[in-house]
């Protein structure tokens, strides 16, 4: 995958959304944009177009390096870290 981000390098099968939903939006009633699940938990949360960021907020706090698209149509990972983005 992205040969200069050794933390996109180290996922070997990426994990999918349980639920097309911010698990964090739903428990405050909030709506998000899009989706991006969590590679080292599998939580799936909101981007940062949507109003409260879960997903930067999950991987800041949880120090999880990698999410997912959990768009329909899309295969990308990105890393928070070192701002790196890989397709698969």
């Amino acid at each position: 995958m992205a040969e200069s981000c050794s933390h996109i390098a180290a996922v070997n099968e990426v994990k999918r959304a349980r639920r097309r939903e911010c698990e964090e939006c739903v428990k405050i009633g909030a709506s998000w944009v899009h989706l991006r699940t969590c590679q080292a938990c599998g939580a799936t949360n909101c981007c940062d177009s949507s109003p409260n960021r879960h997903a930067t907020k999950h991987a800041r706090s949880s120090s999880h390096p990698v999410v997912a698209s959990a768009e329909p149509g899309e295969q990308w990972l990105y890393c928070y870290p070192d701002d790196a983005f890989a397709e698969y």
